[in-house]
This record gives C-alpha cells, sequence and structure tokens, in this order.
C-alpha cells in the first residue's frame, strides 16, 4: 500500500493530523501500537483522570457540602470498582469515537508498532509477530511520551506507580506520597485524597504547579493544605523508593539536609514525562534526537529529514494535548501548501483539581525577568455572586497588561470552571485585546466570567466594581 501522508502514534496529535491531512485531500494511514486508539491522552491520561476528578468530586460533595445546601445523604461510601468501571465506559466511548472519526474520513488504520525501513517506507510488527509494510511520502511521527522515573526509585507497578497504575487502583490508599508537585501529581493526588487518602507531596522545586504564575502555585497550595489536607515537602529530593511488604519505603533529603523518611502504602512518580520514540527506528530514517531525547524540528515541525515531520511530546515544547492537536493541524496545512501559524505563548496551561487552575501568556515572573513595563489587576472569586451561590470562593483572576499600550500579556486564573474561562483570555490575547477592551464588555451576570471583566478594571486603574 502507498500513502501520501502516514501518521505514527493516534494520540490527540496524531489522529488530528490524520484528519485535517484527509480533510485536504490526502490518502492517509495511521499506525497504532496499541490495540485502541487516542493515546495516552485518551487512555491512560486527560480523559480517564477527568473522569475520576468528577467522580471523586461528587462524592467530596456529598461528604462535605451537601448538608449546607440543605441536602441529606446517610453515609455515602466509595465504590472504587463502580467508578473505575465509569472512568472505563468514558475511556471506550470516547477512543470508540475516534474509530468513527477515522473510518469517516476514510483513514487507513493499522494495528502494531510503526518502524521506519527506511524515509520513505514503514514496517508495523503486529501483537503476533506478523508484520508488513507501507510506502509514504510524508510522515508525521506523533508518538507522545511516557513517565519519567528517578534514579533510586523502584518502580514496580504494584505499589510503586506512575498515573498509568493510579488510575485503575483496586483499594483506596490510606497514604500516598506523591513525588512531584506538577499538574499530573495534583490532580491523582486529589482524587484519592477527596476519597479520603492522605497525600503528602515531595517536591525538588521551592513551589508545586512551578510552570505557572506564582500566585496560582501559593493558592493552590493553600486551599489544597485546607480544604484536603495535602501535606507539602518543597525543596526536597527523593534518594530512594521501594515496596517492603505492604509498604514504600521513601528516604528524602530535606532542605537542610537531613534525611527523611516516609512510610506511605503507595507511592505516586509523577515527576514529568519523556518523549517515547522506542522501537520507531529513527536511525534507519536518519532522523536526528536531541540530548533530551526529543526528535529536532525547524519552524515547519520538519525533522533533518525532508518529509518527515514530527508533532506534540516527540519535540519541544509543553506536553499538552491542545498543543499537539494545534500542530497536528499545523503539519497537515504546510502540507497542503497552505501558511499555517501557532501561537505557542497563547497555548493555556489547565490544572484540573478544584479549584481548577489556569494561565494563559506572560506569568509575572517572567515579566520581571524580561523587564517588562507592566500593570497588574486581580479580582477575588469570594465577591462573585455566582462564586457564593455555588459556594466555589476559594480562587481569583489576575491580568497582566502592557504598562503603556495596555495590551493584555497574561491571564491567570483560580477558581471554579476556569479550565473553560481561560479561552475568554486565550481569545482576547489573539486579538491583540486590552484590558479596557474587556472591561467594556458586557459579561453575563451572575457568571464566574464577570471575574475576568473585573480584573480587567482592577488594571485599568484600578476600578474594579465589586471590591
Amino acid at each position: 500500500m502507498s500513502y501520501d501522508v502516514t501518521v505514527i502514534g493516534s494520540g490527540p496529535g496524531g489522529y488530528v493530523a490524520a484528519i485535517r491531512a484527509a480533510q485536504l485531500g490526502f490518502k492517509t494511514a495511521i499506525i497504532e501500537k496499541y490495540s485502541t486508539l487516542g493515546g495516552t491522552c485518551l487512555n491512560v491520561g486527560c480523559i480517564p483522570s477527568k473522569a475520576l476528578l468528577d467522580s471523586s468530586e461528587h462524592f467530596h460533595n456529598a461528604t462535605h457540602t451537601f448538608a449546607k445546601h440543605g441536602i441529606e445523604v446517610k453515609e455515602p461510601k466509595v465504590n472504587l470498582a463502580q467508578m473505575i468501571g465509569r472512568k472505563d465506559q468514558v475511556v471506550k466511548q470516547t477512543c470508540d469515537g475516534i474509530e468513527f472519526l477515522m473510518k469517516k474520513n476514510k483513514i487507513d488504520v493499522f494495528n502494531g508498532l510503526g518502524s521506519f525501513v527506511d524515509k520513505n517506507k514503514i514496517k508495523i510488527t503486529k501483537e503476533d509477530g506478523s508484520s508488513e509494510e507501507i510506502s509514504t511520502d510524508k510522515t508525521i511521527i506523533a508518538t507522545g511520551s511516557k513517565p519519567l522515573i528517578i534514579p533510586g526509585v523502584e518502580y514496580d507497578k504494584k505499589r510503586v506507580i506512575t498515573s498509568t497504575e493510579a488510575l485503575k487502583m483496586k483499594e483506596i490508599p490510606k497514604h500516598m506520597v506523591v513525588i512531584g508537585g506538577g499538574v499530573i501529581g495534583m490532580e491523582l493526588g486529589s482524587v484519592y485524597a477527596r476519597m479520603g487518602t492522605k497525600i503528602t507531596v515531595i517536591e525538588y522545586l521551592d513551589k508545586i504547579i512551578p510552570g505557572m504564575d506564582g500566585t496560582l502555585s501559593k493558592e493552590l497550595q493553600r486551599v489544597l493544605k485546607k480544604g484536603l489536607k495535602f501535606d507539602f515537602n518543597l525543596q526536597t529530593k527523593v534518594v530512594s523508593a521501594k515496596t517492603v511488604g505492604d509498604k514504600v519505603v521513601i528516604k528524602a533529603e530535606n532542605k537542610k539536609g537531613e534525611e527523611i523518611t516516609f512510610e506511605p502504602d503507595y507511592c505516586l512518580v509523577s515527576i514529568g514525562r519523556k518523549p517515547y520514540t522506542e522501537g520507531l527506528g529513527l536511525e534507519n530514517a536518519g532522523v536526528k534526537v536531541d540530548e533530551r531525547g526529543r526528535i529536532d524540528v525547524d519552524g515547519h515541525l520538519q525533522t533533518n529529514v525532508p518529509g518527515i515531520y514530527a508533532i506534540g511530546d516527540v519535540v519541544k515544547g509543553a506536553m499538552l494535548a491542545h498543543k499537539a492537536e494545534e500542530e497536528g493541524v499545523f503539519v497537515a496545512e504546510t502540507l497542503a501548501g497552505q501558511k499555517p501559524h501557532i501561537n505557542y505563548n497563547l497555548i493555556p496551561g489547565v490544572v484540573y483539581t478544584w479549584p481548577e487552575v489556569a494561565g494563559v501568556g506572560f506569568t509575572e515572573e517572567q515579566l520581571k525577568e524580561q523587564g517588562k513595563k507592566y500593570k497588574a489587576g486581580s479580582f477575588p472569586m469570594r465577591a462573585l455572586g455566582r462564586a457564593r451561590a455555588s459556594m466555589d470562593i476559594d480562587g481569583l483572576v489576575k491580568v497582566l497588561a502592557d504598562a503603556e499600550t495596555d495590551e493584555i500579556l497574561g491571564v491567570h486564573m483560580i477558581g471554579p470552571r476556569v479550565a473553560d474561562l481561560i479561552a475568554e483570555g486565550v481569545v482576547a490575547m489573539e486579538y491583540r485585546a486590552s484590558a479596557e477592551d474587556i472591561s467594556r464588555m458586557s459579561h453575563a451576570h451572575p457568571t464566574y466570567t464577570e471575574a475576568m471583566k473585573e480584573a480587567c478594571l482592577a488594571a485599568t486603574e484600578n476600578r474594579a466594581i465589586h471590591v
């Protein structure tokens, strides 16, 4: 078989690239190593974790806030098997949806490990050991990433686990140590904390969610400590972790250089992810990777080999599903001779804790580093009627704008549904709106989005109305 475009990997970057390529008239194939389409995001990442986050949040509300709402329920209990089963159903429906989209767009799907024979030939090795070969004019590598494990940590998938195992637990841990205060650790830590697990976080840096604006980091740490009793150990380095009987023994060094030991029943390792290129046979096509294992690409996401492109987690930049999707569309449209663009500064980052956290554009720390003159305005969620009505009063919206032109340079939020609200910041910044522009737009009342307008009012001559 011969194709115009072959995509290796069917996660959000890969399947979106395949659909856009097919829409543009290319004869397209997609190769997936595993039996279901969707990659990490749909199978063991974004989608299943959100399903568990929603379920556990319902339980938490039933046990903590229903009574105040005037709803009396007798001792809600967690049925973990049902919760995991519902999550599996959500995953299946979503993956089936991708299969449907492949058929609808007449994209040929190959299941097996795709590896380069040479620049234009790809071998697909199936689970039963058989193989076949296809020819392709252009190839898009979208094989994603795998969890990182640090030296000294004995990852056994039983008690020393990653996000993959944390999404299919058979019991609720009594005590879980989360190594890494990033997005995945805070989200999955929240899932189990809501069901009664004691969560201890060990973070090497001096703050959690380190890539986001410092204000959000401090507020999230405060809320998780207060509401879910998270215990934080910042500036602490893990030396070793291994399962001993029904415990995990973790040795670490705190900021004073003292050795400390933790003995939880589970240890979640969530220190980040690494590009996944194993078995691709990149050397057979002559594709180069950098010192961190990422595939080298130019401004058009083309590798050093003409006709071979790479997108998503296997190239530099944020490891986010929506960034990969944008890159998939970008490459397909570039192949069709179009002139697409991606503004990487406007790829939003989101943490699906409760309250949710989201940001786009420059953080305050980045603007200070650049020596950029800026003005900041913020507005607390607790001042919103909508937030008080739903009892979701933690958090704030912060808007950073250029001191001279008033153009919005960054929007940072923590609060209810800000994963959705951040889109207003993206739209504003894509069209280079000023804080004054947003201040003069009508926002429905009562809504959480009023916090965006009020933060913009605060950023322009400190004239927020409701504080």
